[in-house]
């Protein structure tokens, strides 16, 4: 009975990870466009990948105006920028 035991928890923990690596999702329409509004107001001129998470929104890659290059999370609920990581 424990190994019953143990491997249903194994199933319950791989799904556990599972489930959290499908937790990124491309913005929706409506939320691209604001982060787009943001990026560009605080000077952003490019931009690769944006990811929405729970509590994130992460943007790789954002360019600014003078060409430097960083790595920025967002509010999921206000769209500020909360952290600029320089590249």
């Amino acid at each position: 009975m424990s190994i019953k035991i143990t491997g249903l928890a194994a199933i319950a923990l791989g799904l556990t990870f599972t489930g959290s690596a499908f937790a990124d999702r491309m913005p929706t329409p409506d939320e691209q466009t604001k982060i787009e509004a943001v990026l560009k107001q605080e000077g952003f001129t490019k931009w690769k990948k944006i990811e929405v998470e729970d509590d994130e929104i992460e943007v790789d890659d954002a360019i600014d105006a003078n060409g430097k290059q960083f790595d920025l999370e967002l509010d999921p609920k206000t769209f500020a920028i909360v952290k600029r990581k320089a590249e």
